[in-house]
């Protein structure tokens, strides 16, 4: 037969204000409450934890020892499965609302006043026009290809520079540099030939700090030979193409022994029989060392006949034809030096100096710059 189970008694105020107990052990654990409800939410066998409401709400100031409504609020909610809050956690949690909401009046008041010192933005936002954006700058290449093309149309519109204009620039540039000289340093016919060789796409400054070294190490063919390619290359190393043109100034050195015992030969053909050398090198090697008139072009010269209309052509095997046939012979000695270093210093590829220019009155130029 079922056990009847008796309704726990109202519990009676204590003289902490507090009952002595919670809950009933008949009421609470026999009902299975105590180990599934009570007992995980922090209950005891008897209903309420040891440490619970009932002693701090005696112990704590402002906690009353007699108050009966207080009592039965705490008993009622023990009952319900709740610790009864104390009036000092009521007090500090008011105090935390009050705190919040004191922090965020002083930070809006804060924003207000540094949203005051800002300047107010009126109407649409000023559009800033861009920088203007520099004038394309050519490469080199590409500026040479212009003057090629130039020249191309001068040579078709028959523009082309009067005897006199010829004449009178090659008188002014004797005027302003009556000796020019080559800027590949030298001290013989061989030197010159292995500087020339090695300046090759680089410039004649870069070959002179390589053959500083290469020179003092190896100043005839048989030097350069008994030195080897190896050493030949480290000491131009600095310079593009440096291992082909190793090989080069080697094997030109040994065939000079052989075929020319070991002399630079004053012959067109038999310089540009030699490897590495072309119709450029020979050129300069028979106009700087044996004093014949050639006209060596290399791209500064090519870009100057061009440009200027003195003696447009396609190739530069073209532009050293034509300057041979139109300059008179008195210029012929220095003529490629002085069109050489205008071209390295006053006509630029890239920025050319009409402002400097000696001929910039009879260039045919059209776009020069002042």
């Amino acid at each position: 037969m079922p056990r009847k189970i008796t309704p726990p008694k109202p519990a009676a105020a204590t003289e902490a204000g507090a009952p002595k107990s919670g809950a009933s052990k008949s009421g609470a654990s026999k009902s299975g409450a105590s180990k599934s409800g009570a007992s995980k939410s922090g209950a005891s066998k008897s209903g309420a934890p040891k440490s619970g409401a009932p002693k701090s709400a005696a112990t704590k100031p402002g906690a009353s020892t007699s108050g009966p409504a207080k009592s039965t609020a705490s008993a009622s909610a023990m009952a319900a499965g709740h610790a009864p809050v104390s009036p000092a956690v009521k007090a500090g949690a008011g105090g935390g609302k009050a705190g919040t909401k004191a922090g965020a009046a002083k930070g809006a008041a804060k924003g207000a006043a540094k949203g005051a010192t800002r300047p107010a933005l009126s109407g649409k936002r000023k559009q800033v026009a861009p920088p203007p954006s520099p004038a394309p700058r050519r490469n080199k290449a590409v500026a040479n290809a212009a003057a090629a093309a130039h020249g191309k149309t001068l040579a078709r519109t028959l523009t082309a520079w009067s005897e006199e204009e010829i004449a009178e620039a090659f008188t002014r540039f004797e005027a302003q540099d009556p000796e020019p000289k080559g800027e590949l340093n030298h001290t013989d016919a061989f030197t010159l030939l292995v500087a020339v060789v090695l300046s090759a796409q680089a410039t004649d400054t870069g070959v002179n700090k390589a053959t500083h070294g290469l020179f003092a190490a190896a100043s005839t063919p048989a030097a350069m030979v008994t030195l080897g390619e190896e050493e030949v290359a480290r000491h131009i190393r600095t310079l593009g193409l440096y291992r082909g043109k190793a090989k080069n100034v080697v094997e030109l050195s040994r065939l000079l022994l052989e075929r020319h015992a070991g002399v630079v030969p004053r012959d067109r053909a038999a310089l540009e029989a030699l490897p590495g050398v072309g119709r450029k090198t020979a050129n300069v090697v028979l106009n700087i060392a044996f004093g014949v008139p050639t006209i060596a072009v290399d791209t500064h010269l090519f870009r100057v006949a061009n440009r200027t209309g003195l003696a447009p052509g396609p190739t530069p095997l073209a532009v050293e034809l034509g300057l041979e046939a139109r300059i008179p012979d008195r210029f012929k000695l220095h003529a490629h030096h002085w069109l050489i270093l205008h071209g390295r210093y006053i006509c630029k590829a890239t920025r050319p100096e009409c402002g400097r220019c000696i001929i910039a009155d009879l260039c045919r130029w059209p776009e020069k710059r002042f």
